[in-house]
């Protein structure tokens, strides 16, 4: 029996209203991808940022396709729920102390120093320095948009924390190489020190490998036990602003919980959970590598809405701080982490 479903039906609005804005993003990430390919010096997640910010800033986006770019969300957090396949928590253990001990201090010392340059300093919004302190202490533009979720942040805060972590990602995987060259740095130092100052994981092993194959491998298995505290500091970025907003009881002591867990992202639980069936070892390699190739296209789909939200006047306005906070604790973190290693293994 064929039933035949009007165009208003379920079927026929999801095609109507979100399909269109959809092909947008498939089509800006496929051109993102083919540049970023073509030219392996620029991220292409930056690119996919790019291609938002300039069809929103002058064609803009049609009426017609703004449910469909808005579906950026869905991906970004299913992006992030597969991102949890490359955490395995042995690799962990296997990283040794020094990394370990690095790894804790450095994101601990830059998530506090970008949280009190952000609001005591250049006074920027709560929310907005949680972000970029998200960004930079933990793994880039993946923290950004986890912790995005975690406390309902604005979108084009979300935006701008994304494309100015991505701006030094596109920044240090070309200088960190030339410094690694010039101050002939050894292997082990020179891999964890990207893996706990650098900001996104790609340009990390990239770098890593760039200098040997020692460095790539420690390099990778620093970053990823750094991007293993995402979950933690998700919740705790969670915890906190669900106090702040929904209150507490008459006893001031508890919030009411039901509330919290509405409002709880519950992509970071299945982050948790995958990176758990990760480590147990009941994923393959290739089952690995899959799921990274798609969370990687998940998450060019939704930057390339992600940027359609950046709007150049909402930048202008809120000026190059945001820029300068993350800068100064850049410069402050590689250069303190890499004197540090240096005095214990160089």
């Amino acid at each position: 029996m064929v039933v035949n479903l009007p165009y208003d039906g379920p079927v026929g609005y999801y095609f109507r209203d979100y399909l269109p804005g959809i092909l947008i993003l498939v089509v800006g990430a496929v051109i993102a991808w083919t540049i970023g390919s073509a030219i392996s010096t620029i991220n292409e997640l930056l690119i996919a940022i790019i291609i938002g910010v300039v069809l929103t800033n002058t064609t803009g986006i049609p009426e017609w396709a703004v449910p469909g770019v808005q579906t950026h969300k869905v991906w970004l957090g299913a992006g992030i729920v597969l991102m949890g396949a490359s955490l395995s928590f042995n690799q962990i253990v296997e990283s040794g102390a020094v990394a370990i001990i690095s790894v804790l201090t450095v994101t601990l010392f830059t998530l506090l120093y970008v949280e009190l340059l952000s609001r005591g300093v250049f006074g920027l919004s709560e929310r907005f320095a949680s972000l970029l302190a998200a960004g930079s202490s933990i793994c880039g533009v993946s923290a950004v948009v986890a912790v995005a979720g975690s406390i309902s942040a604005k979108e084009e805060h979300v935006a701008y924390a994304a494309a100015t972590v991505l701006l030094f990602d596109a920044i240090t995987i070309i200088g960190y190489p030339i410094v690694g060259q010039l101050l002939e740095l050894p292997a082990q130092v020179f891999g964890i020190w990207a893996g706990v100052s650098m900001f996104s994981t790609g340009p990390v092993v990239a770098v890593g490998f760039a200098h040997s194959d020692a460095a790539g491998q420690w390099a990778t298995v620093t970053k990823l036990t750094r991007n293993a505290l995402l979950g933690l500091v998700a919740v705790g970025y969670a915890t906190y602003y669900a106090r702040h907003e929904i209150g507490s009881n008459d006893d001031g002591t508890t919030i009411r919980w039901r509330e919290f867990w509405h409002r709880f992202p519950k992509f970071v639980v299945g982050f948790l959970v995958l990176a758990v069936i990760a480590s147990v070892g009941l994923l393959s390699s290739q089952d690995v590598q899959s799921l990274e190739n798609a969370y990687g296209w998940l998450f060019l789909f939704a930057f390339v809405g992600l940027g359609s939200d950046l709007e150049i006047e909402k930048l202008l306005r809120a000026g190059l701080q945001p820029v300068l906070v993350v800068l100064m604790a850049f410069i402050t973190v590689s250069t303190l982490s890499l004197l540090v290693l240096l005095t214990i293994l160089g």
